[in-house]
């Protein structure tokens, strides 16, 4: 399956009160494909394929550098929500999700996951993105950015990329909230603020390649809405809302969008939190063999973004979602405690793994 590509451009560009009926259909046609795929692919104007190559670029350089020089931008005592997060740290939810387990036995063969027999092999990098609160219960999730040394275009190119990510994604929710029936800013408004995360990977081909080698193993976001620019060489899976599994092709100057948990809460599981993994297939030895034919770096880069709703605003079913029948299983909650809920289940606060 093909997942289909929309253009925000026409959204972008239209300035008034009353949407054409043109543009009312490009809403409803979102808010229907996140709801049934959890996944979206859209074309921004303002987001360029050079701008994605140029991050892309940086951080291969970053991720080559040594493990000694890589630590020294780690901070555990912040759960690694900035800074590096080494390599064998994260833990995909369904090493220790019993539920996630169990639903493994009765999932098709041909859409079951890779099952994960421990940590990821991937390096991530957290790089927080817009303004913080200056007063919020949260402050471990609010922290200052970590700069490396040697790169002095680091915090340009990251708040450069990350701002154009951030800019694609409000759109995306603007069209998203139009489409659900709900007021424009129905989830831009809760999202002002909120701990954004540039939150890029590094896998290193040039260790792990065999076929089957998981770099992030079967997992939904905790967040809002997850955006990625292309990544150099192909692996990621998601699994569409009617438990299908499917092989994601980014297309050269799209960007693709996946459901969070936090979307999940507002709109009462209108749309579902999207499972998604990334592994090594055939295709990507073939793009390894490529990437070695080129003397290209074999990092694979992924220039992955998590927006949040703000830590201090609370998460509930919105609207009509309020009166669904399912409304009860998703109650009142800050967003933030609900991020730190998320961490402790998975280990990463004050101990170690991620979502």
């Amino acid at each position: 399956m093909e997942l289909p590509v929309v253009d925000l451009s026409r959204y972008l560009e239209f300035s008034g009160d009353e949407l054409r009926t043109d543009l009312l259909a490009s809403c409803q046609e979102v808010s229907r494909i996140l709801r049934e795929t959890g996944a979206l692919l859209v074309k921004d104007p303002r987001c360029s394929a050079q701008d994605n190559d140029r991050f892309i670029d940086m951080m291969e350089t970053y991720f080559q550098k040594s493990d000694d020089f890589k630590r020294l931008q780690q901070r555990p005592d912040l759960h690694y929500q900035v800074g590096v997060t080494p390599e064998g740290v994260e833990v995909p939810r369904s090493l220790v999700d019993e539920e996630m387990q169990e639903k493994f036995k009765t999932m098709p063969d041909e859409y079951k996951p890779h099952i994960p027999k421990g940590p990821d092999h991937k390096w991530r990098y957290m790089w927080r993105v817009g303004p913080r609160p200056s007063n919020t219960r949260f402050k471990e999730l609010n922290s200052e950015p970590v700069v490396p040394e040697g790169f002095p275009e680091w915090k340009e190119v990251m708040d450069s990329w990350g701002y154009k990510m951030i800019s694609a994604v409000e759109v995306v929710a603007e069209m998203a909230a139009i489409g659900f029936g709900l007021p424009k800013d129905a989830f831009t408004s809760l999202m002002k603020q909120g701990p954004h995360l540039l939150a890029p990977t590094g896998s290193d081909l040039s260790c792990y390649n065999e076929e089957g080698t998981i770099f992030a193993g079967y997992h939904y976001d905790l967040n809002f809405l997850t955006i990625h620019g292309r990544s150099r060489f192909p692996g990621l899976y998601i699994w569409l809302r009617n438990g299908e599994k499917v092989a994601v092709k980014v297309p050269v100057g799209c960007l693709l969008i996946q459901t969070g948990k936090q979307i999940e809460w507002l709109t009462a599981g209108e749309c579902i939190a999207g499972m998604h993994e990334v592994v090594v297939t055939s295709k990507t030895k073939d793009a390894i063999k490529l990437a070695e034919e080129q003397n290209r770096s074999l990092w694979r880069v992924s220039s992955t973004l998590f927006a949040h709703i703000a830590s201090d605003a609370e998460l509930k079913p919105l609207g009509q979602f309020a009166e669904s029948s399912l409304a009860s299983k998703y109650p009142a909650i800050p967003a933030g405690e609900y991020v730190e809920q998320e961490l402790s289940v998975i280990n990463l606060k004050g101990k170690n793994g991620f979502s």
